[in-house]
């Protein structure tokens, strides 16, 4: 059969208007600034260490200069539109598709005219992967901690919230109309606590962030109406009926996972990472356990206010933990697992794919083979299931996934932080636009978008 196409264009990278170009040349240029600050600041750290040999000094020192060259090569060629060069083979994962695919764009294979979600792969896929010193390194990684960090009173009222629930569980079980306005709050919460996507947000206020992680009543109804498609109430229906195993695709939301084991019935939760860091929100095998550690650390990080409450989170951290060693909770690869690692047997390299996930039938059927088992496959903010697609904005979220449509079900929670919108009524669109409400892009407005199993 001949490989999908979608019957809309890709946005186009060259119209001023749109968030590709301003990626280009806004959004890239920081990012890439802030990841040399962070060589630097570690560079500084490998100096001043006193019981590291100096051989290991030396190489780590001029691979992190090496480094730094080569982003200020790609910032001058990404400024001028230069064609983006190939990958050359090493070990990490997708090179072939990621050229053939490249090659396949012709004359639009260059950091402007390329769609912005490919360019964005290429952007930082080879930076450190054929380095010695820096192979493992998470450009990202002191920004989710900080970001974790400064989550605090968020992640302790959430440790206390789910032990009141615990207190009143047997009420709760047996009142079905509560239960259910509680898994939407828990939906709600999950979907802005992805507006921390920072790299995204580039016009957001930290501020703002705090205000969407909030998960107090008043504000999640204060919320709902930038909610443009909402349909959470299916997914409860869907959960209602199948609780057996629930995946959760590139996000380690680990308390949603405990409120699904705990009073939805769910016998397994499966976390789905990304091979490689992408953006900054995404979730790497490190960063599975690195989480629950933290938790378990916070004494560490938490605010003198918030260590009142410690009990709480020590608490619900223990039980995280818990899960993981019983294999309740389970990441899809094994826990050791390296950045760039491949792993026997398994698809999920195609997660940090250049393809859009409409393709996995062709490029991981193991992938897709094992979701098509799952009774919810839960995607955080991933706009690769529609691709980074001109679909007028009334195009139904089954459509715009295409060869998915029907292969598991699918609940997708996104904040809106790039041009693509499906689901939404014309209507409500032409008001938003009217207004001059960059209700696309700001990460203010948001779908929650779910397609059932065929």
């Amino acid at each position: 059969m001949p490989r999908y196409t979608p019957p809309f264009p890709p946005y186009d990278p060259l119209d001023p208007k749109g968030f590709s170009y301003d990626t280009v040349l806004r959004r890239w240029p920081v990012i890439l600034t802030g990841i040399i600050n962070d060589i630097l600041v570690k560079q500084d750290i490998i100096r001043a260490d006193e019981g590291r040999e100096s051989n290991e000094k030396e190489v780590a020192l001029r691979e992190g200069s090496d480094i730094i060259r080569e982003i200020s090569r790609i910032k001058y060629e990404m400024s001028r539109d230069f064609a983006m060069p190939k990958i050359e083979q090493d070990d990490g994962p997708n090179v072939d598709e990621f050229n053939r695919q490249l090659e396949g764009l012709g004359d639009k294979a260059s950091w402007f005219k390329a769609p912005w979600l490919f360019a964005e792969y290429r952007l930082l896929r080879t930076l450190f992967s054929n380095t010695k010193y820096w192979h493992q390194h998470d450009p990202f990684l002191e920004q989710k901690n900080k970001t974790f960090r400064s989550s605090s009173a968020a992640v302790h009222k959430l440790a206390a919230s789910l032990l009141d629930l615990d207190a009143q569980k047997e009420k709760l079980l047996s009142d079905e109309a509560t239960l259910k306005a509680l898994f939407g709050e828990m939906i709600h919460m999950c979907l802005w606590g992805n507006a921390t996507d920072l790299s995204l947000l580039t016009n957001m206020t930290h501020e703002d962030i705090q205000k969407l992680q909030t998960v107090t009543k008043d504000e999640q109804a204060e919320r709902a109406q930038y909610i443009l498609l909402d349909n959470g109430e299916q997914a409860w229906d869907q959960l209602r009926k199948s609780h057996d195993r629930v995946d959760i695709v590139l996000d380690n939301d680990l308390i949603l996972a405990e409120f699904l084991v705990s009073f939805m019935g769910v016998s397994k939760v499966v976390f789905h990472p990304k091979a490689i860091p992408w953006f900054v929100s995404d979730v790497t095998p490190p960063d599975f356990s690195q989480a629950i550690t933290l938790l378990q650390k916070a004494d560490e990080w938490s605010s003198e206010a918030d260590k009142a409450s410690s009990n709480a989170l020590a608490t619900i951290a223990a039980r995280l933990r818990d899960r993981v060693s019983s294999g309740t909770f389970e990441l899809s690869v094994p826990l050791d697992t390296k950045l760039g690692q491949p792993v026997d047997g398994s698809d999920y390299e195609f997660w940090t794919s250049p393809s859009a996930y409409y393709y996995m039938k062709d490029e991981a059927p193991r992938l897709l083979e094992h979701l098509a088992g799952s009774s919810l496959v839960i995607f955080k903010g991933d706009l690769k299931l529609t691709g980074d697609v001109k679909w007028p904005v009334s195009t139904s979220f089954s459509e715009a996934i295409g060869p998915l449509r029907g292969a598991f079900p699918i609940l997708s929670l996104r904040t809106n932080k790039a041009d693509v919108a499906v689901g939404v009524k014309e209507e409500v669109a032409a008001k938003l636009d009217a207004e001059g409400i960059p209700w696309r892009t700001n990460g203010k407005y948001a779908l929650i978008s779910f397609e059932p199993k065929a």
